[in-house]
């Protein structure tokens, strides 16, 4: 049976023990990492979230301990009780290397059965099982650091936001269904057969009401739900750092949001952030391809459309002629990696994104070879490679079609090659605001202008001329904080005005009865005095997986979801009994499988 604690009490973590301690009998408690048994001496490694620190035992020691401690294996729960004391061989790989602890009384709190895979970094193990699996997953060193830096960033977030007189206010779980671009989880309502709730996609309408209510400064780590598909920067619930201000600018926001920035990598990785440059968005379209650009390193996008416009190559000629370009990106000595066969698998990613294909000039050897050769002259490919600076051992690809596709293919390839020819540099962050982003897309589909952002984002003043007779040109007063290359932030100032509201509905192509039934709550409180007010969301999960370097949330996340939105470990979404359904008046109806 398993012992209990009574009588010991835990003076110090595993990992918190030094030289200090020296001489001093302390109490420790956690999981075997590793026993070894060397016949007269027994070492045991116990762990706790701080650390590692080595238990010893001698058979000239009381005879129960002794083999007690040769009958633990790996994961078994411990106390032990015993005097600090240096240690002969140091272990420069823990914190705890210089000492160990000479033990006197030892328990076995629980015993373990041997786990599905070895609980260290080193194990090499795929993530599904480890997912499964996830409390074991989670006593690894790097997973708990992980989980720690979490909490740091949360708590220097508070602390920044509570001293630059911010409210921290709860807003609801269980709201009504409004558009905001994703698809909303819904919860069918037991009292009120046939309604539904929906988990909020974002506290958006709420910190909106608060500023209406007079509260000036909100913030929230606001827990938020979107039914989409997911993506390794993406997870169907995460948590978001909410704010709202009142009598603010744009300016104001930014400025209070780079403050925050700068202050928690301050404090928690000890890096000074400088002052963030910033971009419009058609200039990062321009120069990179996206929106959320990665400017670690340069590679950027060259318009060739004046050089090109008098060729007799028809990709080129035909772009032009409907209105589009050409342009390219240069790979500096990339010849030797970018083969032929390198650059058919690039023509192959170009055309996944939309591209019809994709040109090259490939100079390897004493003449380029150029794929468009027979309808460009000797001359002018050397005057295009002189206008590009290329010299030999470079690599050009070139894509010529609309700019919607243009920009964002070159944007991709960009990338891939930014990773393939190892670019971008390790333990750098490259912030940068992008701002004036288009307040309406053409949507291809529907042959229709479509809001790029939720509803109440207000356009630049200079624009609202522009929303009935030119929606394409205006703009809005939006902004995204950008670090290498992952949109950690998105904000806005809001519309206040109650007319400009009505007016911006109506270009979206709501009808009054729409407005009333989704946002009828929201455009009444406008009609009672409305500050100036804006705001932002920043995706915490995404802080911190770009401080960890990690690919993927789910590295950050306690608990995550997989690609089908299920949980490995609790197998989540999963049946409820009929007595549940019958008491939310909902049947379930068998859909019949499709033929492959």
């Amino acid at each position: 049976m398993a012992e209990t604690m009574n009588g010991l009490k835990r003076t110090s973590y595993c990992g918190r023990l030094s030289k200090e301690n020296i001489g001093k009998e302390e109490v420790v408690c956690g999981w075997v990492q590793k026993q070894r048994d060397k016949g007269h001496l027994i070492f045991i490694d116990l762990r706790d979230r701080t650390g590692v620190v080595q238990l010893v035992f001698d058979d000239g020691t009381d005879r129960e301990v002794f083999e007690k401690a040769a009958s633990v294996h790996s994961e078994y729960v411990l106390i032990a009780k015993g005097m600090i004391r240096q240690r002969e061989a140091i272990n420069t790989e823990i914190s705890t290397g210089e000492i160990e602890m000479y033990v006197s009384e030892l328990r076995i709190l629980s015993k373990a059965q041997t786990p599905p895979f070895e609980i260290t970094d080193k194990s090499k193990v795929k993530e599904e099982l480890r997912l499964k699996y996830r409390y074991l997953d989670l006593r690894r060193k790097t997973l708990q650091e992980k989980m720690i830096l979490r909490h740091q960033i949360a708590k220097v977030t508070r602390d920044y936001f509570y001293e630059n007189d911010f409210l921290e206010i709860e807003t609801p779980m269980l709201i009504k269904s409004t558009p905001e671009g994703a698809r909303d989880y819904l919860v069918p309502s037991r009292i009120h057969h046939g309604k539904f709730y929906a988990l909020p996609q974002s506290p958006q309408i709420y910190k909106q009401l608060l500023m209406l209510s007079g509260f000036d400064r909100y913030i929230q780590l606001a827990r938020c739900f979107r039914d989409e598909d997911l993506r390794a920067d993406r997870q169907p619930e995460f948590t978001q750092v909410d704010l709202e201000m009142s009598f603010v600018t744009q300016e104001d926001i930014m400025d209070m949001l780079e403050g925050y920035m700068r202050r928690l990598y301050k404090e928690v990785k000890g890096i000074d952030i400088p002052k963030m440059p910033r971009l419009t968005f058609n200039e990062a379209m321009e120069r990179y391809g996206s929106d959320k650009p990665d400017t670690r390193f340069g590679m950027e996008i060259i318009n060739l459309t004046e050089q090109v416009k008098d060729s007799s190559f028809p990709v080129f000629a035909n772009a032009i002629a409907e209105g589009g370009s050409v342009r390219c990106i240069v790979a500096k000595n990339a010849a030797a990696t970018l083969t032929r066969k390198a650059i058919d698998k690039l023509t192959e990613q170009a055309k996944g994104i939309g591209a019809k294909g994709l040109a090259f000039i490939r100079w390897a050897d004493e003449k380029p070879n150029c794929s468009f050769a027979k309808f460009m002259s000797e001359e002018e490919l050397t005057a295009l490679l002189n206008t590009l600076g290329c010299e030999q051992g470079d690599v050009v690809l070139i894509v010529a079609d609309k700019d919607r596709v243009v920009l964002p293919t070159l944007g991709q390839l960009r990338l891939t090659l930014g990773k393939q020819l190892e670019l971008i540099p390790e333990g750098q962050y490259n912030f940068l605001w992008i701002t004036e982003f288009p307040f309406f897309e053409w949507d291809e589909e529907s042959q229709t202008w479509l809001a790029m952002h939720h509803p109440f984002t207000m356009p630049l003043e200079e624009c609202l001329p522009y929303i009935d007779s030119d929606p394409g040109s205006v703009r809005a007063q939006a902004y995204d904080m950008v670090v290498n290359g992952v949109e950690l932030l998105s904000g806005s100032i809001r519309i206040t005005d109650y007319e400009l509201q009505q007016k911006m509905f109506e270009a979206l192509g709501l009808t009054d009865e729409e407005i009333e039934a989704k946002f009828g709550f929201l455009v009444d409180a406008y009609k009672y005095g409305a500050p100036p007010h804006g705001g932002a969301a920043l995706g915490l999960d995404r802080i911190v997986m770009t401080m960890c370097g990690c690919d993927s949330l789910r590295d950050v996340v306690a608990f995550p979801k997989v690609q089908n939105a299920s949980e490995l470990m609790s197998q989540c979404p999963s049946p409820v009994d009929q007595k549940s359904l019958d008491d939310l008046a909902i049947a379930i109806t068998e859909m019949e499988k499709e033929e492959e």
